[in-house]
């Protein structure tokens, strides 16, 4: 096994064979030479001061929009490359706020709200950039007490990068938007079409399971829930049969030294006690 998956246990079944599948080969090959969001009332707030709290900005990217379903890795790279522009370093936040009175904690509240307002305002619009930029900065300025206002930042940034379906981005939105309420019903919504749209279906039905909890007659839930779990039963045939056909190849190659294969092995399952025995077969 290669050093990466002997120092972790992170990592799944399909990635060890895969790893344990290319070690084997390279080795036969030395041996036989072969290879919905908030709306306040509106504001003309514009510019409003950043806090000692803002994360360091970095160079925006350029986003390259993906589909809906069957979202890969990359697309969730880019989206984690995006966000850093984005994030919130509330370490920062909290150090710079300690020296800060009750009077200036109140006044940062009020210029979030304004910024709430502003980003909302794009949001209606279709400036999704700048509805995320002016409710990042709502974020790095309002104080850390106020978690029901900064739950809503969270959760109306996840809709913005919806719209613009950077939904790996969306889902941590939404995840610290249910951090800080977690009755918190259209981030849980959110978050459940985030992880549909990226393919993680049990994900998206464990959401939509609480969304009825909160809400027993949410009509797109109820829906879900007839929905997803024969879409999941096909994802995990089709993984099952994908690994067994990888497991087949591991042991082909392990046998082919002794001029064997699967081929010579017969998997039978007894009537009786439901267990396996392998037949042996010329």
């Amino acid at each position: 096994m290669s050093e990466r998956l002997r120092s972790t246990n992170q990592y799944s079944n399909e990635e060890i064979i895969d790893d344990l599948t290319k070690d084997l080969k390279n080795s036969l090959a030395t041996e036989d030479h072969t290879e919905a969001f908030v709306i306040d009332p509106e504001s003309k707030a514009e510019d409003f001061p950043s806090c000692s709290g803002d994360a360091p900005q970095q160079p925006k990217t350029t986003d390259i929009p993906a589909k809906d379903t069957n979202l890969d890795d990359d697309c969730e790279d880019r989206d984690k490359a995006e966000s850093d522009s984005d994030s919130i370093d509330e370490v920062s936040l909290k150090d710079a706020e300690v020296d800060l009175t009750d009077d200036q904690k109140a006044e940062r509240k009020i210029i979030a709200e304004e910024l709430k307002t502003v980003g909302n305002d794009a949001f209606k619009f279709g400036d999704y950039e700048r509805s995320i930029e002016k409710y990042t900065e709502g974020l790095r300025i309002c104080p850390l007490q106020f978690s029901q206002q900064r739950s809503v930042l969270y959760c109306n940034r996840s809709a913005a990068k919806m719209k613009l379906e950077k939904y790996a981005a969306a889902v941590k939105d939404c995840t610290k938007a249910i951090e800080l309420d977690d009755k918190y019903l259209k981030a849980y919504i959110r978050r459940a079409q985030s992880y549909e749209a990226t393919d993680k279906l049990d994900e998206s039905l464990a959401d939509f399971k609480k969304i009825l909890e909160l809400d027993p007659s949410h009509k797109e839930a109820q829906k879900a829930l007839v929905r997803l779990p024969p879409m999941i039963e096909e994802k995990n045939e089709k993984l099952k049969t994908e690994m067994l056909g990888k497991l087949k190849d591991l042991g082909n190659m392990i046998l082919k030294p002794f001029g064997l294969s699967t081929e010579n092995f017969q998997l039978e399952q007894d009537p009786n006690t439901k267990g396996y025995k392998i037949n042996f077969k010329q």
